[in-house]
């Protein structure tokens, strides 16, 4: 079992910047694939970003990438995504996922809000 807790989502202007963290419970946080999605009013959940639990490697949807870095340090088992040049249309409820290996996403935090005003 992997409990999932989110922070730093909040008020920003349209340009600026926020770093949402995930604090992962467990022993195997290396063993997991993290991921972060997102979920707009009156629209459906969507992939945001992933870090691998093997090889580093990362994924990033097309809106995002370019503006959105995420990183994992498997020692204080968190996950991290660092939103920069934020647009109104990155407002969203924030949500961090786990799933071991390759097996697909299994584990959900509770999210976070991040809203962006022109």
């Amino acid at each position: 079992q992997v409990h999932l807790v989110e922070s730093g989502g909040g008020l920003v202007q349209a340009g600026g910047s926020l770093r949402l963290s995930c604090a992962a419970s467990g022993r195997t946080f290396s063993s997991y694939t993290m991921g972060w999605f997102r979920q707009a009013p009156g629209k459906e959940r969507e992939f945001v970003s992933a870090f691998s639990w093997s090889g580093g490697e990362t994924y990033y949807a097309d809106s995002v990438k370019g503006r959105f870095t995420i990183s994992r340090d498997n020692a204080k088992n968190t996950v991290y995504l660092q939103m920069n040049s934020l647009e109104p249309e990155d407002t969203a409820v924030y949500y961090c996922a786990a799933g071991y290996r390759s097996a697909g996403y299994n584990y959900w935090g509770q999210g976070t809000q991040v809203t962006v005003s022109s």
